[in-house]
């Protein structure tokens, strides 16, 4: 019999997401493989039960899934005491927030799991197929226009009638990493006229390219914001100074703004603060995607959308959960392409190399062993 693979059914509250589709069970008991999925697991991504088992996979209670499993795969990193079943040496794949929450890393290591942190994966070229972070944060940046376009109670693009004209909707990008480029892209498509900026100042080739505009601060030089692995760092108080007032006086102008800045490890940085909400005009829509990390928005608040000086700020948890089926698509083929690439033919399981496997491994042996979680 070949590696068992156990596939879960995701228990946080509002998790729609699952990390197996019946395409990907097909792939990975073509390599070999056994999958058990936890029934029900795949109901809120629109996908039935017998789907799995049409695919080959078996389908049976969380017990029975994860008996002598090898390999557990999850969307979020599940709750310690529902895999306590687990036996010592499996492996958990899954996004398990490893800074935010610290005390479940350490209970996967005391119970002998070794845990993999997707969202640990090196930004490298032969892992961008298994990135779990950019594959969420396309829809993400996707979702949230749509999610401004329900709140705004204007039309998006110019619009000519006998009745006058329509003008189109401002929309202000700010972080142009993977959620920024598709929400420009996503508003582009929908007619609003677009600018963006962010601290990298590499992305502004990249603004172009998408037909957006370019706001960036052109009179302090050589502060490039590029951090390791291609994500953004915090930038010198001289900048964020010049920063702030040039997106100030431009903010007041917009109809939409849209927030994506994350700093990993870090709460996200503050981008817009009270002041900058109240010159806005009544009616406007702000998105924070980084509100469950801090948030971007002074004000915002996770789970919620709230309405300050008149403008409305949505707080949305877990934005990926609401393109639950694609999302899972993305994310299933992440965990597939990860595993499938060190997949050993004579072991009939996958064996990591050092680049990536020490890369997102953060238990082993009954210890936690990340560099990043033990300094």
């Amino acid at each position: 019999m070949g590696v068992k693979i156990a596939v879960l059914r995701e228990q946080a509250e509002g998790e729609r997401r699952v990390s197996a589709t019946p395409e990907t069970v097909k792939k990975f008991i073509g390599l070999g493989a056994e999958l058990a999925v936890e029934a029900g697991a795949g109901a809120t991504a629109s996908i039935a039960d017998q789907a799995y088992a049409d695919a080959g996979a078996t389908v049976a209670d969380r017990a029975s899934v994860l008996a002598d499993a090898d390999i557990i795969l999850g969307v979020q990193g599940p709750e310690p005491a529902s895999i306590a079943s687990a036996k010592s040496g499996a492996w958990l794949a899954a996004g398990l927030n490893p800074f935010g929450e610290r005390a479940r890393v350490d209970a996967y290591a005391a119970a002998g799991i070794e845990a993999l942190a997707m969202e640990f994966m090196p930004r490298i070229t032969r892992a961008q197929s298994m990135d779990i972070l950019s594959s969420q944060s396309n829809l993400s940046g996707y979702k949230a226009v749509l999610d401004a376009a329900g709140e705004y109670g204007r039309a998006f693009p110019m619009m000519m009638t006998a009745a006058g004209t329509v003008s189109a909707a401002r929309v202000f990008i700010m972080g142009v990493g993977v959620a920024g480029l598709q929400a420009i892209a996503t508003a582009r498509r929908l007619g609003a006229q677009v600018s963006a900026t962010d601290v990298r100042s590499a992305t502004k080739e990249q603004i172009l390219s998408l037909g957006a505009k370019p706001i960036f601060v052109e009179s302090v030089k050589g502060i490039e914001g590029e951090g390791s692995g291609g994500y953004a760092t915090e930038m010198s108080e001289e900048y964020q100074k010049a920063q702030a007032e040039l997106v100030s006086s431009h903010i007041a102008k917009q109809d939409i703004v849209i927030t994506t800045a994350l700093i990993p490890g870090r709460p996200a940085p503050r981008l817009i603060s009270d002041a900058q909400i109240a010159s806005m005009r009544s009616g406007s829509v702000i998105v924070d995607l980084a509100v469950e990390s801090g948030g971007n928005v002074e004000g915002a608040v996770a789970g919620e959308v709230i309405e300050r000086h008149g403008v409305k700020i949505v707080g949305h948890r877990n934005v990926p959960s609401r393109l639950a089926a694609d999302t899972s698509a993305l994310f299933a083929r992440n965990l597939f392409n990860f595993l499938s690439a060190f997949w050993d033919k004579d072991k009939g399981a996958p064996v990591l190399d050092a680049e990536i496997g020490d890369a997102i491994r953060l238990t082993q042996g009954g210890k936690v062993v990340n560099p990043r979680l033990l300094t």
